[in-house]
């Protein structure tokens, strides 16, 4: 896990970030995104207090785009956007002083700003048994729609808090249409890659992703999820 922590600082810290970001900042720590204006996902993140800053924790290959995004959206807002050499630690077990729970699951456990490394938790048997996505696994920048990745189920996106990049379309999806695709968990016979296409009686159902202990990740066609689905030599069937 490479992170990279960004800390926004300055009197309007909470208003810009809540203009930008799928979730309620001023209900941090929160998980959230940054879309482009088609609703498509850019980059996730933790968005966490600490004192009269708000850290932003980030997968470290996506860092560098998410400081020149919130540079590009400063404009006259009295904030400051810095990269920190802050380190950041995980785990399922008992939790140490100053950590915080993931907000994303339970299952997740905590994070300590500060601390370093891991727990030894499998992380990615988590993810698969309760159906979260992983930055730049199942969450591809460009790509991704945020309430096809579970985002509305993990508490990475509020309906109510106002406008920010991106809300009409998710909100679009959201009230006025019923998703046709999304990410699930499927039972798999053998392993593919990632990445590799599903395919069922000759037409495409999605795309699978992570795999543990015999479950896999896919985002899917919700309606061609049957029997006879296939990834490579591997075999996939509802779960």
């Amino acid at each position: 896990m490479t992170r990279q922590i960004i800390r926004v600082t300055g009197e309007d810290r909470v208003a810009f970030l809540q203009g930008l970001v799928s979730n309620d900042v001023r209900r941090a720590p929160c998980w959230a995104a940054l879309l482009t204006p088609q609703g498509k996902y850019l980059a996730d993140f933790l968005i966490v207090p600490d004192g009269d800053a708000r850290l932003v924790d980030v997968d470290a290959r996506l860092a560098d785009d998410l400081m020149r995004r919130l540079g590009m959206y400063k404009l006259r807002s009295k904030v400051a956007v810095e990269a920190t050499g802050m380190t950041v630690a995980r785990g399922t077990g008992p939790a140490p002083d100053g950590a915080i729970a993931d907000p994303r699951h339970p299952a997740l456990g905590w994070r300590l700003y500060g601390g370093t490394g891991d727990d030894g938790t499998d992380f990615d048997a988590i993810r698969v048994e309760h159906v979260i996505p992983e930055t730049l696994v199942e969450l591809i920048p460009n790509e991704t729609f945020i309430l096809e990745a579970g985002f509305e189920r993990l508490h990475g996106v509020d309906f109510r808090k106002g406008c920010y990049v991106g809300q009409e379309v998710t909100a679009r999806m959201k009230h006025k249409t019923e998703l046709r695709k999304g990410l699930t968990r499927l039972r798999i016979e053998g392993e593919a890659p990632v990445g590799t296409p599903i395919t069922a009686d000759g037409k495409d159902v999605g795309t699978l992703f992570t795999q543990s202990g015999g479950r896999a990740l896919a985002h899917v066609r919700l309606d061609r999820v049957g029997p006879d689905m296939r990834a490579g030599t591997a075999r996939l069937f509802a779960d």
